[in-house]
């Protein structure tokens, strides 16, 4: 992370204004376990912080008792649960769809995280996205997170195009092609720099 922030601190001198307000960022430091990351974000899509906790915690207790980990989700808890379970905990139909095919589909060896961590970048994007209820922006996402990738920068997640807007270009919208041309000065640590994008993001006054 040292490395990330000499380079970023170098490269970007809006980089370096952020490293110094918010300090060193914490993509990687704790390890997560694969498939329950992947449980939370197909859970945590399209709702609220709060919201999502509160799914969480209640799918976590409908489905615990289903196997013998209590650590986090894992594909046990979901090959053979009951739909309507999962639907009483809070889920959308979708999303009970999305756990319990991911779940049978790693049981039955047709996914490997495994074989996922070691794939490229743009390879492991799109075997992520060909899952059931995984788009681009949750690999994205996922990459990040959970295999601590350095150089991740996701043009559909609306946080970082408005960092990007809000530093870069005094509020007014930038569109993809030059949005990639700030972004490619950070490389290789792109995922690093969006970290400082979404905590300045979170620390700017909020307008109207």
């Amino acid at each position: 992370m040292a490395a990330a922030e000499r380079h970023l601190s170098k490269a970007c001198p809006v980089m370096k204004r952020l490293i110094k307000t918010h300090g060193r960022c914490t993509i990687g430091q704790s390890p997560r376990d694969p498939f329950h990351v992947l449980c939370t974000s197909i859970i945590s899509q399209q709702l609220s912080v709060k919201a999502a906790d509160t799914i969480q915690a209640r799918v976590a207790a409908a489905v615990l008792d289903r196997a013998a980990h209590t650590g986090g989700f894992v594909p046990a808890h979901f090959i053979d649960v009951e739909h309507s379970l999962l639907r009483s905990a809070g889920l959308s139909n979708a999303k009970a769809t999305w756990l319990i095919g991911i779940a049978q589909r790693v049981h039955r060896g047709e996914f490997s995280f495994a074989a996922l961590d070691q794939m490229e970048d743009e390879a492991a994007i799109e075997a992520l996205d060909a899952l059931p209820g995984i788009g681009r922006w949750t690999a994205e996402m996922y990459l990040m997170f959970a295999l601590a990738r350095r150089d991740i920068f996701s043009l559909g997640d609306v946080g970082l195009r408005n960092g990007v807007n809000r530093l870069f270009n005094a509020g007014e919208k930038l569109d993809d092609d030059a949005t990639r041309a700030v972004a490619t000065r950070w490389a290789p640590y792109r995922s690093i720099a969006s970290w400082y994008l979404w905590r300045a993001m979170e620390a700017a006054p909020k307008v109207g």
